[in-house]
């Protein structure tokens, strides 16, 4: 007779069946999913050798690193390149960067591909939907090479198309792209020109989710164009919105290293420099290779904080946003 629990009444296992159970359901997993398994191996092979295992480098942030001696080699010394990292001239500058320039393509870029989705949204004639689309797509696939191109023949001081025009109209040039009062603003500006095509796909996605029949009936009701759009056009997308928002809010640190090494110089270096561009600056150029790794880790266990946090927010906001 097979013994049982006396207070659950069910069946009690062996040691050794229960020992062997899950590599049973281990080899039943991996036969019916065989082939799903061998989709992921790829995936699983890349991250295991190019993000994990040089996370073994880190190390290096704890020592006095020499090139010669090499990682192992090189002597230990505790915390003392974050405490040269906190105590420098240099970090509440690039810090101050850092989050200001983050916060303000947050506050003025993130709302800027729901306003385009929202326009799409209320265009009927398709050929001119499909043109704008087509456009404000574009940038996004271009790099920040050839973009920085198009902004010195836009506002270089001399010849310039928007200082020729301030010239015309009797105004002084201005030298847009070495003035340290218009870097963030530039920074800002090209990276919503860029990113808000490519931003407004999800919400397109979003809005032509929502039900045709709840526009049918406020329109029946007579709802203005404004109050569809704040009572079903926004309720219907606002899990997105958020969901980007909490997302964003995880990588406040990651302002773009392509962009600001493009256009910083020495001349707005002093609003344009961040976290990344000095780490470039001191762990590449200046050799410094223990300094620049501790300043990284730093960034990247905020990150990392940062994610966590924003994934629990998601997870308790999920189904149920406002």
């Amino acid at each position: 007779m097979e013994a049982t629990d006396s207070l659950s009444g069910r069946p009690q296992v062996p040691p050794d069946a229960a020992a062997v159970r899950p590599l049973w359901r281990l080899r039943r997993n991996l036969k019916q999913y065989r082939m799903m398994y061998a989709l992921l191996l790829p995936g699983l092979v890349y991250f295991t050798l190019f993000k994990y295992v040089p996370m073994a480098g880190v190390v290096i942030a704890f020592k006095n690193y020499n090139l010669m001696q090499g990682i192992w080699g090189s002597p230990w010394v505790g915390l003392d390149n974050f405490r040269l990292f906190f105590e420098g001239v240099y970090y509440k500058q690039i810090l101050a960067n850092t989050i200001t320039i983050s916060l303000y393509k947050l506050v003025f870029g993130f709302p800027a591909p729901i306003v385009l989705a929202l326009l799409l949204n209320e265009v009927r004639l398709m050929w001119f939907k499909r043109v704008v689309q087509t456009v404000t797509y574009l940038p996004h696939f271009i790099s920040w090479v050839i973009m920085y191109g198009l902004l010195t023949a836009l506002l270089s001081p001399g010849s310039g198309l928007v200082n020729l025009v301030l010239m015309e109209l009797g105004m002084d040039p201005v030298s847009f792209l070495t003035e340290p009062s218009w870097i963030r603003t530039i920074l800002v500006s090209t990276d919503i020109w860029k990113d808000v095509g490519w931003g407004a796909i999800l919400y397109l996605a979003a809005l032509a989710g929502i039900d045709p029949s709840l526009y049918e009936a406020a329109t029946v009701d007579g709802a203005s164009k404004w109050r569809q759009l704040w009572h079903i056009t926004l309720p219907g997308i606002r899990s997105v919105i958020i969901l980007i928002l909490i997302l964003r809010l995880s990588h406040i640190l990651d302002v773009g290293f392509d962009q600001v090494f493009m256009m910083a110089n020495v001349f707005n270096q002093e609003k344009a420099d961040i976290i990344d561009t000095w780490v470039y600056r001191i762990g590449l150029q200046q050799m410094q290779f223990g300094l620049a790794t501790a300043v990284g880790l730093q960034k990247s266990l905020i990150g990392l904080v940062l994610i966590l946090a924003a994934n629990r927010i998601a997870k308790k906001f999920d189904g149920q946003i406002w």
